[in-house]
């Protein structure tokens, strides 16, 4: 299936597909940090954009990968912080 698609569009693809199974399996969990766990697949398609993108940004590149992984340390902190 993904043969098809181009190398950036197979990542964000195999990255939804994945969400949607995840949050499948976990249905309580779901129901209950939605917004949380969205705002976690968000992030993790932000930073494959910017893995993929073009390195010369002035260090501002870097530094958002950098701040994304500490959103996403915090927003998994936040959701094992609410489990029922």
């Amino acid at each position: 299936m993904f043969q098809y698609l181009g190398r950036k569009a197979a990542l964000p693809a195999m990255l939804l597909i994945s969400f949607a199974a995840g949050s499948a399996m976990t249905g309580t969990a779901l129901a209950v940090q939605g917004h949380m766990l969205s705002a976690q697949s968000a992030l993790h398609v932000a930073l494959n954009q910017l893995t993929v993108a073009i390195p010369d940004k002035g260090g501002y590149r870097v530094k958002a990968i950098a701040d994304v992984n500490q959103a996403l340390s915090d927003v998994a902190a936040g959701i094992a912080a609410g489990a029922p």
